[in-house]
């Protein structure tokens, strides 16, 4: 259940218990609010992983951009820890406004990912991306599995394309040189990515 902390020392504890112990990675702050995201289990982080590394070879290592496997995003001019969100994975094609301030980015990604965990809020973050101008937003569901994809129309994420295993939809991003869709896999569905190359993976 949500626990709202008003005592400032135990806030200071919690966080700093966090940090030590390396939980923090995901936390966010919604608006001056500290939001401790649920610790990503193995199977949500190899999905990043995997996904940011099939990514690097067709943006990073061709020069068209930078790609990250969690970084932070913040709306706010000077006091970016205020109001910040983490996606899972990143991609800035180059000519991207969003300005590289070492500690996060001050504007968003043309094209993020968020791979969504039990209880966490992902699709509550739509507003933010929006705001921030990350032009398509992967979501990663995995219960039940799909895949949605959603494109900044009219100031707004809106989706796009939603792919099951069961439809067998093929999702096509305009950002990025890949397409996606879910397959039969072993003990879940997989995801079988598609590059123009020919070269295919299945995570």
């Amino acid at each position: 259940m949500p626990l709202l902390v008003n005592d400032a020392e135990l806030e200071a504890a919690l966080i700093a218990e966090r940090q030590e112990r390396g939980s923090d990675h995901h936390d966010e702050v919604w608006d001056g609010v500290y939001v401790m995201a649920p610790l990503a289990n193995n199977e949500h982080q190899t999905l990043a992983t995997l996904i940011a590394g099939i990514l690097v070879r067709f943006i990073s290592e061709s020069g068209l951009g930078i790609v990250q496997a969690g970084a932070n995003v913040s709306d706010q001019p000077v006091d970016w820890t205020q109001n910040y969100r983490v996606p899972d994975v990143l991609v800035f094609l180059n000519g991207n406004a969003a300005e590289d301030r070492n500690t996060h980015w001050f504007g968003g990604p043309d094209f993020a990912i968020e791979i969504v965990s039990p209880k966490d809020r992902s699709r509550e973050k739509f507003e933010f991306y929006a705001n921030v101008g990350v032009r398509e937003l992967l979501l990663i569901d995995r219960e039940p599995w799909q895949l949605e994809l959603f494109r900044l129309v009219d100031g707004q994420l809106q989706s796009a394309a939603v792919a099951t295993e069961e439809n067998g939809l093929v999702i096509a991003s305009q950002i990025v040189p890949i397409t996606m869709k879910l397959v039969a896999g072993l003990k879940r569905p997989a995801i079988l990515i598609n590059a123009p190359s020919g070269q295919s993976w299945q995570i």
